[in-house]
């Protein structure tokens, strides 16, 4: 048996964050097929855990492609050239949520649409947290709100559908395991 093969691929659009092309592939039995792919830079997230208070920190921030708010784990694309996933990920703890992390630890690697989009991200707990200054980027950062949870609701919320978000599902599902 014959492995799937890309043969081509054409950009039809270019972005500030994504680009959209139609790749044509060949299957396993020689026929040949189309899909439409969008290309991503990539991106991380972080679960920032205050030992203290056994609560993670969360955002809830509008998403345009949704019109709504959602609750979330700090997160940010790789758009930084050379800049690697570990350091993206200290970088957007501090703009977005004002704290340092002495202790980051990868959970997961993961796709988060591979049916149509190559977007890989990877995700982090953080500890050891310091305050430190924001820098928030954008109007929806401008807007967003700050807020504490403790671990012990993080199912509930989920359940509920208070977390939809797929990204913060994960980090916090593996954050909990992590600190169990």
């Amino acid at each position: 048996m014959t492995a799937f093969r890309k043969l081509s691929e054409r950009q039809i659009w270019e972005g500030h964050v994504i680009e959209v092309a139609v790749g044509c592939f060949a299957d396993p039995d020689g026929g040949e097929f189309e899909r439409e792919l969008v290309h991503h830079p990539g991106a991380v997230s972080v679960v920032p855990y205050l030992e203290d208070e056994r609560s993670v920190v969360l955002l809830r921030q509008y998403r345009a492609s949704i019109d709504a708010e959602l609750l979330e784990i700090p997160a940010g694309k790789l758009d930084v050239d050379g800049e690697g996933p570990e350091v993206t990920a200290r970088r957007e703890l501090e703009e977005e949520v004002g704290l340092r992390a002495g202790r980051l630890e990868k959970l997961a690697a993961f796709y988060n649409s591979p049916g149509f989009s190559d977007e890989h991200s990877v995700v982090y707990l953080a500890r050891d947290l310091e305050p430190c200054e924001v820098d928030l980027q954008g109007v929806e950062e401008e807007h967003m709100t700050v807020e504490h949870v403790a671990m012990d609701e993080v199912p509930g919320l989920i359940a509920s559908g208070a977390i939809t978000d797929a990204k913060t599902i994960i980090g916090l599902c593996l954050a909990r395991e992590a600190l169990a």
